[in-house]
């Protein structure tokens, strides 16, 4: 079975970097792409067909709300992780209403919250995508 492969959205570059890292140390998960804006986000996902994009909401040229509506719309089969380093009840259920299949507090993300929130969002661990 072939690892998850996650396209990692954020506009400030620590968190990118921070994302990327627990990605790349994450068993079965590989990061194929990085963007910094909701818009970049939108083309690399056409054209990398991640299985899973890590996406911060707030962001300049498109946020993190529209570019999920954008890329589900596109193609349902890519999962959106929504990431803030706000509280969830502040865009938790925007982020669900645009398609994303998770949110994540940027502040709790790690190894482990990653694999959970997989397990969640596709019925199976991480391993079972390919």
């Amino acid at each position: 079975m072939s690892d998850v492969r996650v396209l990692v959205v954020d506009d400030q570059l620590p968190f990118r970097e921070a994302m990327r890292m627990v990605v790349d140390v994450s068993d079965d998960f590989e990061c194929v792409g990085e963007a910094a804006d909701g818009a970049q986000a939108v083309e690399l996902a056409a054209t990398l067909r991640p299985d899973l994009v890590l996406m911060d909401v707030q962001m300049p040229v498109m946020d993190g709300l529209a570019a999920t509506r954008a890329i589900r719309l596109a193609d349902p089969g890519i999962h959106v992780f929504v990431m803030s380093t706000h509280e969830s009840g502040d865009f938790a259920g925007s982020a669900v209403d645009a398609g994303a299949a998770e949110f994540l507090r940027k502040s709790t993300f790690g190894m482990d919250a990653l694999a959970e929130a997989w397990e969640r969002a596709t019925g199976s661990t991480q391993s079972s995508v390919g």
